[in-house]
């Protein structure tokens, strides 16, 4: 396959880590990189088990309350398009310490609204924040690391992304009960005060002048389109983001079905989301091994009809759901889900090595437009909750299957080699 990128493409679009890397995997430095990177689903999974208390006090139900994630998701999604390349011109610091900042003053926002408008207002100002410090995590591990000291500090930072949206309603389901709604978002703005503070007093800058690049707008504009018309990004990069706007459905249309349709507690909606990340663990776990011996492109389209047939079986229990029913058919997806993400992401971003930072940049734009796209059409659609997402999810599911078609028939997409 030719590289078709324009020339200096990948001074700008790829992170260049130093040559020797002479600082050390601390616990700290994993502390902050991981915060950075869960920051954004932390700060949205931790308030839906206040959903029920929030449509109280703002006189909306918990389906309106959706508004506050697809909105989040769609700032999120543009926001990082900019952060990458604005952080390569700029430094890390200021991205890094202005993203954090303009976070807190999103979450105040949230914990002082007094109306669904002043909530979505605040809900989109925390993700713009939220987006910098995501993209940056990785491009902060990019600066400090190379080979496996850089993989085991992508590693542990992909965990602590997955893991955020299990625990944090547990969290936030307790915050709720014991002081109401509003302070669950000055916590996460004091959280990220937290990360600011051990940022400027462990880590600092870490990508120095001679390092940073110049800023044309129209050049990684084009670069942008460029890759989302290549069929080796377009098609893998497609069925994971569709998969994944799936979960984040299922995030948002959660409250709906487990709180208002099933009668749950927010602190068993918190268990059940905790619940969820075993599940999605052990897919991920066993995802390599699988595709070691069988392949990846195999195991992605088996994990994508998995995914298929959870979506499906929920539309049977839609008439009448039970918890058991929904925890069990949720497994399936999100099972399906776990294996596909890891290896269709590895496939769409494998060919694209001098354009890494790009192309990682574009998979999350696209992962979080699904999102927007998915949670708006569960909180819309005059349909119950159950049904909705039941339909949400099967559309994508089988429009990820359609996707992935072609890569799984085709020898020319080749992923990352497996180590298991």
């Amino acid at each position: 396959m030719h590289d078709h990128s324009p020339k200096g493409l990948s001074s700008m679009s790829t992170i260049i880590s130093p040559a020797a890397s002479e600082h050390r995997l601390s616990k700290g430095t994993i502390f902050l990189l991981a915060g950075l990177a869960a920051l954004g689903t932390l700060s949205t999974n931790i308030i839906l088990p206040a959903f029920s208390g929030m449509g109280t006090s703002l006189d909306v139900s918990s389906r309106d309350l959706g508004l506050t994630l697809s909105s989040f998701f769609v700032a999120f999604a543009f926001g990082q398009l900019l952060a990458g390349p604005l952080s390569d011109h700029l430094g890390r610091k200021w991205l890094v310490l202005g993203g954090l900042g303009v976070f807190v003053v999103g979450s105040v926002l949230c914990a002082a609204a007094d109306s669904l408008p002043f909530l979505v207002f605040g809900r989109i100002i925390q993700a713009f924040g939220a987006c910098a410090a995501s993209v940056l995590s990785r491009a902060i591990a990019r600066d400090l690391f190379d080979g496996e000291v850089l993989a085991r500090a992508l590693s542990l930072t992909m965990i602590a992304g997955a893991a955020a949206p299990g625990f944090s309603p547990l969290l936030g389901s307790a915050l709720d009960g014991l002081f109401g709604w509003r302070p669950i978002f000055l916590v996460v703005a004091v959280f990220a005060m937290v990360l600011s503070l051990h940022y400027v007093t462990h880590i600092g800058e870490t990508l120095p002048r001679r390092r940073r690049t110049l800023l044309k707008v129209s050049t990684f504009a084009t670069a942008y389109g460029r890759l989302i018309i290549n069929p080796h990004f377009l098609f893998p990069a497609a069925s994971v983001s569709l998969i994944i706007g799936g979960l984040y459905t299922f995030f948002a249309a959660a409250p709906s079905i487990l709180l208002d349709e099933l009668g749950l507690s927010p602190v068993e909606l918190g268990w059940t989301f905790a619940g969820t990340v075993l599940i999605v663990f052990l897919a991920g776990f066993l995802a390599p091994h699988l595709a070691g011996r069988w392949g990846q492109r195999r195991i992605g389209m088996i994990g994508l009809l998995i995914a298929l047939v959870g979506s499906l079986l929920m539309f049977v229990f839609a008439a009448a759901p039970s918890f058991t029913s929904f925890t069990v058919v949720i497994a399936v997806y999100l099972f399906g889900m776990g294996l596909i993400n890891p290896l269709g992401t590895a496939i769409a971003l494998h060919p694209f090595g001098k354009q890494a930072g790009l192309a990682s940049a574009l998979l999350g734009f696209l992962q979080m437009s699904c999102a927007a796209v998915g949670a708006s059409f569960a909180s819309i659609l005059p349909l119950a909750p159950l049904s909705s997402l039941a339909l949400v999810l099967s559309i994508a599911s089988g429009l990820a299957i359609l996707t992935f078609i072609p890569v799984a028939l085709s020898r020319q997409f080749k992923a990352l080699p497996v180590h298991e």
